[in-house]
């Protein structure tokens, strides 16, 4: 383990070691509120606003986050709160046209894009890894508010509207957290490791775990152990991150069909 903390990469190790599971446990909470197509929607929009920014000389990681926030706020807007994923379809398209023609008309934008799709979390710095760090502490202080409203949402529907409170003070917060992890995610580890960070391991450990808090957990170290083995496996075989950690948690996918086989999956739905 002596190659990670090496000076060189020990930035980029850190920032993914902290979105890694930050990623995967927001992933649950898409997951039990249908939304988890969000993930990739987001992406490609981060992705997207990415290589705009390269365009116009702005900050990558800030032009990927305003671009996120406005698809969050669009989100908000023609959902009132609770979308379906063909919301979530339209941004992924929306994000895919944008990226390509942009990198397909400026020579910088065209490095930036390819260095997003690939994956490549060796361009993390100490932006990226300050960033990080921010989000962790604003992922606790925002669902320690607003994971009992959004459960009770779910499985209560009409409780906080018997009670007169708004819930969409609660899913406002939820969906920026998500926008600016999915935004920080995609810069530091490309496009499609931040989608699969926050889909599989939720998937994973939401058919193998027997409680809500068991998924959250599982989910939460299925996506730190991956990212970990990825990292190791990419700076060794000098391959592209991206791919390799999709890998990594594709073969992760068996256990969740063995749970099935032998009855032993509660996940959701044992709450």
């Amino acid at each position: 383990m002596a190659l990670p903390w090496d000076p060189l990469f020990r930035e980029a190790f850190l920032t993914g070691l902290l979105l890694a599971p930050l990623a995967a446990l927001l992933g649950c909470w898409l997951r039990l509120r249908g939304e988890w197509l969000a993930t990739l929607g987001y992406a490609h929009v981060a992705g997207a606003g990415g290589v705009i920014g390269a365009i116009i000389h702005w900050p990558m990681l800030l032009s990927a986050m305003i671009a996120s926030l406005l698809a969050g706020g669009l989100k908000g807007l023609m959902s009132r709160g609770q979308a379906g994923n063909e919301v979530f379809g339209v941004m992924i398209l929306l994000g895919w046209c944008l990226g390509l023609l942009a990198a397909a008309n400026h020579p910088a934008a065209d490095l930036v894009g390819r260095v997003f799709l690939d994956g490549q979390i060796l361009f993390a710095g100490r932006g990226h890894l300050l960033t990080a760090c921010v989000l962790v502490v604003l992922s606790v202080v925002v669902l320690h508010r607003v994971s009992r409203p959004l459960m009770r949402e779910r499985f209560q529907p009409g409780h906080l509207r018997a009670n007169g409170r708004q819930l969409w003070p609660m899913t406002l917060g939820f969906d920026a957290l998500v926008v600016l992890v999915v935004a920080a995610s995609a810069m530091a580890m490309g496009v499609m490791a931040s989608f699969v960070l926050l889909m599989l391991p939720a998937w994973v450990a939401w058919g193998v775990a027997r409680g809500w808090r068991a998924a959250l957990w599982l989910s939460a170290l299925l996506g730190l152990a991956a990212y970990s083995v990825a990292f190791m496996a990419a700076l060794v075989l000098d391959q592209p991150f991206g791919p390799v950690l999709v890998m990594v948690l594709l073969s992760l996918l068996p256990l969740r069909w063995l749970a099935q086989r032998r009855g032993a999956g509660g996940g959701a739905g044992d709450l």
